[in-house]
């Protein structure tokens, strides 16, 4: 099947847009016809060389919302025409992990993941006679993608696919790193550092959790104001003073939970520093680059704090996904606002240089 991409070259190099080859779906597999995808940054991490796995010659995209055209053979628990969201953290429900309880971790797919091809090692995506790789299992920058039945969680299917889309990352990242992960208790004081669109969405989660305050910090005064919106009800710029003083000041010596959506390892210190003596917990969100480390002082573990990293925000794609989008289209969640704009394919590499220079919320592609 023909398809319509934006293909992934090299390093800092803008992405083409060109019709690729899509091979039907194998075993376990199916072929999704994409409706919406957005722009995360985490792609332009990828493209600018930040992990040491950079692949040429992919196609990216984790962030999508389609409809299921194709099964694979074995497919048990999908259907044509089922509205799905593919994710890049699967729920297999019998490797260690699931079966341990813990299937936001579900290691199933970790070499198709890491290899950059389906679990089988061979690749679905063809250009001119050359095979293309496979990206975070998702693969969303195409507007035809072939998915592992694992990595597939469907939903309802009156969820408007501009937004539905953000639910493959920065939704469920941001809600779900409060929820799922830190488990924020009603009553408590939290901060978020970095109130882009995952952080936007930690503040969110810190609302629906009953956090009693919830500080936004963020240099950028704009997306203080934006982060009024969202849940925060307190704000602190570096630019006035000392963050972490700041925030000690609001909360009385430190925040009970923390969370850190910047990437930027001198925030995450900061972030560590500004939890509550013994027993605060400060949350990583945001992507380092490769072999950048964070500085953490003992004595600040040994009072109690609690130093944690999550993933997809500890979401158990398949099965707890479907409930946040729920939550959505019942109103108790802001996805709509999030969407900077609704664009097509070939304006993909203009909105990613955008995003560089102003952040941004979410660009989304309407295919």
């Amino acid at each position: 099947m023909k398809s319509k991409a934006a293909i992934f070259t090299g390093i800092n190099q803008p992405l083409v847009i060109d019709e690729i080859e899509v091979d039907d779906p194998k075993e376990g597999e199916v072929l999704i016809k994409l409706e919406a995808t957005g722009l995360c940054h985490t792609e332009i991490w990828y493209m600018g060389g930040g992990d040491t796995t950079t692949r040429p010659n992919s196609v990216l995209g984790h962030e999508g919302c389609g409809i299921v055209v194709k099964l694979g053979p074995g497919v048990t628990d999908l259907q044509e025409g089922d509205r799905v969201v593919p994710i890049y953290i699967p729920e297999c429900g019998h490797c260690r992990e699931c079966l341990g309880g813990e299937s936001n971790l579900c290691s199933a797919l970790d070499d198709a993941y890491f290899g950059g091809s389906m679990n089988d090692g061979t690749v679905r995506f063809h250009r001119n006679g050359q095979d293309l790789n496979h990206f975070m299992l998702t693969s969303t920058f195409s507007q035809y993608t072939v998915v592992h039945q694992e990595a597939v969680a469907k939903i309802r299917p009156d969820a408007p696919a501009e937004s539905a889309c953000l639910f493959g990352c920065a939704v469920t990242t941001g809600i779900g790193a409060a929820l799922y992960t830190a488990k924020v208790k009603p009553g408590s004081k939290c901060a978020v550092f970095g109130v882009g669109p995952i952080g936007l969405n930690v503040l969110q989660g810190c609302q629906l959790a009953g956090a009693e305050m919830v500080i936004a910090v963020d240099m950028n005064d704009d997306r203080l104001k934006r982060a009024a919106e969202f849940g925060a009800t307190h704000f602190v710029n570096p630019r006035n003073g000392d963050s972490v003083t700041q925030v000690k000041e609001l909360t009385g010596g430190g925040a009970d939970y923390v969370f850190e959506a910047t990437g930027n390892t001198l925030v995450m210190k900061q972030a560590l520093e500004s939890t509550i003596y013994g027993g605060g917990t400060c949350c990583l969100i945001g992507v380092a680059k490769t072999g950048e480390v964070v500085e953490v002082t003992p004595r600040l573990l040994i009072a109690g704090r609690k130093l944690i990293g999550t993933a997809f925000g500890g979401c158990r794609g398949k099965t707890q996904l479907p409930g946040l989008i729920d939550m959505y289209m019942d109103g108790k969640v802001k996805v709509d606002e999030l969407v900077t704009e609704v664009i097509e394919l070939e304006e993909i590499n203009e909105a990613f240089e955008r995003m560089k220079q102003d952040g941004g919320y979410r660009y989304v592609v309407r295919y």
